[in-house]
C-alpha cells in the first residue's frame, strides 16, 4: 500500500486524524512517540533551518532533503508536507511533487498565496487569482500518482472564503484548508460549503484559529488537524528556561533524575528507537 493511500484511508476513517507539526529529527523523534502522524510545517522549517520567519525563504531541495530523511527514520509514519505556494512556479511545483512522492511523502499542501508570503495565521496575506491558483492546482493533481493533495485557501473576505471553499472542493484535490479560520461558527460554514469532500484544520498557538479538541473537531465534520508548532514553541520555552537556569546557577547543570528526567541516557534511547525502527522495516520488507 502506498504512503498516500494509506493516509487517505486514516481520513476517511472514524474521528479526527491528527498531524503533529515536527521541525527537526529530533523534534520528529518525540513526536513518533505520541503519534502516528507528522506535518512538516513551513514555520517549523523556516525557523530551524535558516532562523527565519515563514515568509517564503524556503527552498525546496532543502524541504526534500528534510522528508527524505524523516522518512529513513519513520518508515510507518503519515508524512504530510507543506510546500507553501509550489515555490511559485506551477513546473517547480510539480517536479516538488514528483521527488516527495518519490521519496516517501503521504501528501502536500498546496496554498493559493501569492507572493510575498505569510503564516497563514499572519496579518496582511494576499491571495493569487482563482483562475491561476486553480491552473497550478490542477498541474499538480495530473502530476501526483497517489499522493493525497490537500487545497489550502488563505483568502480574508468572506465572500472570498466560501467561494474558493466551494470551488477547491469541487476539484480532485482529497482535502480542503481553509487556513486561519476564526470562530466555530465559520468551521461550519465552511464544512457545510466543501460538502463531503474532507476538511482541514489548522491549530497554533497563539494564531487566529480558537483552540479545539479533537472530539468538538469531530463534531464538526473536521476530518484532519495539524498542529504547527507544539514542539517547536516547546522547545523555545524549555531551551529558554534551561538556559537562564544556567546562567543563574553560574553554569552548574541541573541534577538529572534518573529515572524521568532528560539527559544523555535518556537522549540516546530515544535516537535508538530509530535506528530499530528501520531494523524492523527492513525486516519486513525481507520477509
Amino acid at each position: 500500500m502506498t504512503y498516500g493511500k494509506k493516509l487517505r484511508e486514516q481520513i476517511a476513517g472514524p474521528g479526527t486524524t491528527p498531524l503533529i507539526g515536527v521541525y527537526d529529527m529530533y523534534s520528529a523523534s518525540i513526536a513518533a512517540d505520541h503519534y502516528d502522524g507528522m506535518f512538516v510545517s513551513g514555520f517549523g522549517f523556516a525557523a530551524s533551518h535558516y532562523g527565519l520567519p515563514d515568509i517564503g525563504f524556503i527552498a525546496w531541495p532543502d524541504m526534500m532533503a528534510f522528508v527524505q530523511r524523516l522518512r529513513g527514520a519513520f518508515p510507518q509514519h503519515h508524512l504530510l508536507v507543506d510546500i507553501d505556494d509550489g515555490y511559485v512556479d506551477p513546473e517547480v511545483a510539480c517536479h516538488v511533487v514528483e521527488g516527495l512522492e518519490r521519496i516517501g511523502a503521504s501528501g502536500v499542501i498546496l496554498e493559493d498565496q501569492k507572493r510575498p508570503r505569510r503564516c497563514g495565521h499572519a496579518d496582511g496575506k494576499q491571495v493569487l487569482p482563482l483562475h491561476e491558483y486553480l491552473a497550478k492546482l490542477e498541474m499538480v493533481l495530473a502530476t501526483r500518482r497517489d499522493l493525497v493533495v490537500v487545497a489550502r485557501t488563505d483568502a480574508t473576505d468572506e465572500d472570498d472564503i466560501l467561494h474558493r471553499a466551494k470551488t477547491l472542493a469541487a476539484t480532485d484535490a482529497d482535502v480542503v484548508l481553509v487556513d486561519g479560520v476564526r470562530s466555530v461558527e465559520w468551521i461550519r460554514r465552511i464544512r457545510d460549503v466543501v460538502g463531503d469532500k474532507p476538511l482541514l484544520f489548522n491549530q497554533i498557538a497563539g494564531g487566529k484559529s480558537p483552540r479545539i479538541s479533537l472530539t468538538e473537531l469531530d463534531e464538526l465534520g473536521v476530518d484532519v488537524a495539524i498542529y504547527s508548532t507544539p514542539c517547536l514553541f516547546a522547545a523555545h520555552e524549555a531551551m529558554h528556561s534551561a538556559l537562564a537556569g544556567l546562567k543563574e546557577a553560574d553554569g552548574r547543570l541541573p541534577e538529572v533524575d534518573t529515572t524521568s528526567g532528560i539527559g544523555v541516557k535518556a537522549a540516546t534511547r530515544l535516537l535508538e528507537r530509530n535506528i530499530a525502527r528501520l531494523r524492523s522495516e527492513a525486516q519486513r520488507v525481507s520477509a
